[in-house]
């Protein structure tokens, strides 16, 4: 279990660093400041829950029934559904779909999931016996 947290922690952390490059570099000729604000504070939560992710991934008792495994799937989710918002918010008028203001419904639903992987890190630590 371990090592496919791992890989997912590397996963999304390799992606952070492609997308933040590629809005720096090329995105921002294309967006407004509020847009790139945007793209970016979707690369800061994503690095940081990508971070916890990895974190978890050495946690020895991170198995298939821990509260722990379910942090990383909400964090997941997060980064997909948070994160993955805001980057379609920034790109939505240079994509042709300015009017796609719906998806702004999609990033509270991540912040939901981002909150509930940091409450099952907490119940999981109030399990562990030290």
């Amino acid at each position: 279990m371990q090592k496919q947290v791992l890989m997912t922690a590397a996963f999304f952390g390799a992606l952070a660093v492609g997308l933040g490059a590629f809005g720096a570099h090329g995105l921002k000729p294309l967006l407004n400041d509020y847009q790139i604000a945007i793209w970016e504070k979707g690369i800061q939560y994503q690095f940081y829950h990508t971070i916890v992710i990895l974190v978890l991934a050495f946690y020895p008792k991170i198995s298939v029934k821990s509260s722990f495994l379910r942090a990383v799937w909400f964090f997941i989710a997060g980064i997909i559904l948070f994160s993955g918002s805001l980057y379609f918010l920034a790109i939505k008028d240079i994509i042709g779909l300015e009017n796609a203001k719906w998806i702004g419904i999609v990033t509270p639903i991540g912040g939901i999931a981002f909150i509930l992987g940091w409450l099952s890190i907490f119940i999981g630590a109030t399990r562990e016996r030290i």
